[in-house]
């Protein structure tokens, strides 16, 4: 019995001598403060945040392409977004002259004078656009009007004008008649045109 306690009293010295020991040994990391995370469940557990790391990659052929057209077309609708907000405008005002207009004659005068005022404002800027930013344009026109380029001219100019520039437009490779497609051919066109609706102050 009595080699029984002396076996505790040495236990209980030896732990109090590891202790003061370790107290004396403790670093500056020894009792890191962290976050507290709530889990799901209920439980608490310890959360720390690991400095962001840059991790860089060089681009494949394909991922190159991609941002290659992808910058293009950005860079397309950047410019050429404006004018059919412009467009957009111009035919409307058109529209509201037009309401009550029922003589020819009339008529034609009232869209000659618009179309003279359209070409001294954008006939410069127009012609500067290449082939790609033109068929962008005339997808934007679509969008803002509600109608394709062939119908806008076959209605102001007569079929006879609009099919010869349709005609103009397939020798480049290009259609009037074709349609905006914002939730699948055109959904990159749309989430273009949003970005660039805010960067100009428009609605999108």
């Amino acid at each position: 019995m009595k080699l029984q306690r002396n076996y505790i009293i040495l236990f209980i010295f030896l732990s109090l001598s590891f202790c003061n020991t370790y107290s004396q040994e403790k670093g500056i990391y020894d009792t890191v403060k962290v976050y507290a995370y709530i889990t799901p469940t209920g439980d608490t557990i310890g959360e720390s945040w690991l400095p962001s790391v840059l991790v860089i990659k060089k681009l494949t052929a394909a991922q190159k392409n991609y941002w290659a057209d992808w910058t293009r077309l950005r860079n397309a609708v950047y410019v050429t977004y404006p004018y059919a907000k412009a467009a957009s405008r111009i035919i409307n005002e058109i529209n509201v002259q037009l309401v009550n207009v029922k003589d020819k004659q009339l008529r034609r005068q009232i869209i000659r004078s618009r179309e003279k005022e359209m070409k001294k404002q954008f006939t410069d800027q127009l012609t500067r656009l290449s082939v790609y930013q033109g068929r962008v344009l005339m997808k934007l026109i679509n969008r803002e009007t509600g109608n394709n380029c062939y119908e806008i001219i076959d209605e102001y100019k007569g079929f006879m004008t609009a099919a010869f520039w349709q005609t103009v437009a397939v020798l480049f490779g290009s259609n009037l008649k074709q349609a905006y497609d914002p939730a699948n051919k055109d959904a990159d066109i749309e989430k273009i045109v949003k970005d660039v609706a805010k960067m100009y102050g428009y609605p999108g």
